[in-house]
């Protein structure tokens, strides 16, 4: 008998692989167990933004049409959930940006196509979530929001090079706008509210578009100036 390189003398000898065995299969998520965790993070997403992140689990479920159970199990822990929240949105965001860059000829009507749609993701009304520390938690979430900040200042970088956008506007300018508009005044339901949205969004945009109707006190807002501000103070 042979006994393989590194087996003990006197032991049964290692089983060699099949090489001819067929490999085994890598489990799969059920589709439906895929359908149950996308209710539940969008049934999360719209109750984070019209209660924020502390609502009861027990409400999640039942918006999301799933037992409690079902939940726990995609989701043992809150900060889970808000990571996925948190994650999916930055991901659909990121997309509405770069088809708006792709799909539109016009340079500001791609700006105006993507706040529109952020606007529908509830972008801004999350923004709270979406603090540095947070962040420093989860490094997969400071990717995908490079990767969301680069998509929407290629955006402002565009219309700014076409003349299309006024040159005292930067990319933080919208994020406040969006930060603002997206989020119910308080005692106002979500769904009465939504209607004013885009039209005050609409507003917000036409004083982005070149030419330059009045003259703005300070300077254009960029992202590192966010980042600054959202900074905890030593």
């Amino acid at each position: 008998m042979t006994v393989l390189p590194g087996a003990v003398a006197g032991a049964a000898p290692e089983a060699v692989p099949d090489a001819s065995a067929a490999p085994a299969r890598a489990h799969r998520p059920r589709a439906d167990a895929l359908r149950n965790r996308e209710r539940l993070v969008t049934a999360a997403r719209e109750m984070f933004v019209e209660f924020g992140p502390h609502v009861p689990y027990d409400e999640i479920a039942r918006r999301a049409g799933v037992g409690n159970a079902t939940l726990y199990r995609n989701f043992p822990e809150r900060a889970r959930l808000v990571h996925e929240v948190v994650l999916s949105l930055t991901e659909r965001v990121t997309a509405l940006a770069d088809r708006a860059a792709e799909e539109e000829a016009d340079s500001f009507a791609a700006i105006r196509r993507f706040t529109h749609g952020a606007v529908e993701e509830r972008f801004g009304a999350l923004c709270p979530m979406l603090d540095g520390t947070f962040d420093k938690e989860h490094p997969e979430l400071t990717a995908g929001r490079e990767r969301f900040e680069r998509a929407v200042q290629r955006l402002f970088d565009r219309a700014h090079e076409a003349g299309r956008l006024r040159a005292d506007v930067g990319v933080g300018d919208l994020m406040v706008a969006l930060a603002q508009l997206a989020r119910p005044l308080p005692g106002v339901s979500c769904g009465r509210f939504d209607r004013f949205v885009h039209r005050h969004l609409q507003l917000f945009l036409d004083g982005l578009e070149a030419p330059a109707r009045s003259e703005l006190p300070g300077s254009a807002v960029t992202l590192e100036d966010l980042r600054r501000e959202s900074r905890p103070l030593s």
